[in-house]
């Protein structure tokens, strides 16, 4: 009789699984018990053979290598979660540089951003627009090498009182030597407000401007 057949012979009538334990799933504790009743039990006249023994012996040990292993990753992954969770919640009270057409003020109400440009261009124009599409301001940076190049706005208008209190989209014009150049690549900065991180255990968000954002979307910090 091997050690399935005896696990079928001696399992009782409830035919309710071990609580905390799917139906069909055993772990080592059943394997080592079910060995122990083969051999209590076995035909003393037709006893287990050395090779089935030596072959479920070898299956009780893979069974508790992987329940071992299984262990040890959880406590691993646990451990690298605690860490980019604590890495994270460092960057509370920066700025990070995202690629996005949308700016948000920052913490002293202005908007920055980065400019990418793949070409010279003999004049740069930002455009900052409300929801409704209205140019709120609007500035040229003149004639610029291909790179990258920053962009500020305080916030305020010739008056100096506050312009805009929340999201603006970010329009930028190249113009080259032959007329308007490609549409240039886009970053903004965002405030990190605070830091999200699921009770179901899944990666941390950071919690800015733009809304919950990864880690791994921030370009730089500030």
């Amino acid at each position: 009789m091997n050690m399935i057949a005896s696990l079928n012979a001696g399992k009782a009538p409830s035919g309710a699984a071990p609580a905390g334990k799917a139906a069909g799933q055993m772990d080592h504790n059943d394997f080592l018990r079910l060995m122990t009743t083969q051999l209590t039990t076995q035909d003393p006249f037709n006893p287990v053979d050395n090779s089935q023994m030596v072959a479920q012996m070898a299956q009780f040990s893979q069974v508790a290598g992987i329940a071992e292993m299984n262990k040890s990753l959880a406590g691993i992954a646990a451990t690298l979660n605690a860490g980019r969770l604590s890495d994270a919640a460092n960057w509370i009270g920066h700025s990070m540089l995202v690629k996005s057409d949308v700016a948000t003020p920052l913490r002293d109400g202005s908007y920055a951003g980065e400019i990418e440009l793949a070409a010279d261009a003999a004049q740069v124009t930002v455009s900052f627009l409300d929801a409704n599409g209205q140019i709120v301001h609007a500035e040229q940076l003149g004639p610029q090498a291909r790179g990258a190049i920053a962009f500020n706005w305080d916030g305020r208008d010739q008056a100096g009182e506050p312009a805009a209190s929340g999201p603006l989209r970010v329009v930028v014009t190249a113009t080259g030597a032959n007329g308007a150049a490609a549409a240039p690549a886009l970053a903004t900065w965002t405030s990190i407000g605070g830091i999200q991180s699921p009770a179901s255990g899944g990666l941390a968000r950071l919690v800015t401007g733009l809304g919950l954002l990864s880690p791994e979307a921030a370009i730089r910090l500030a």
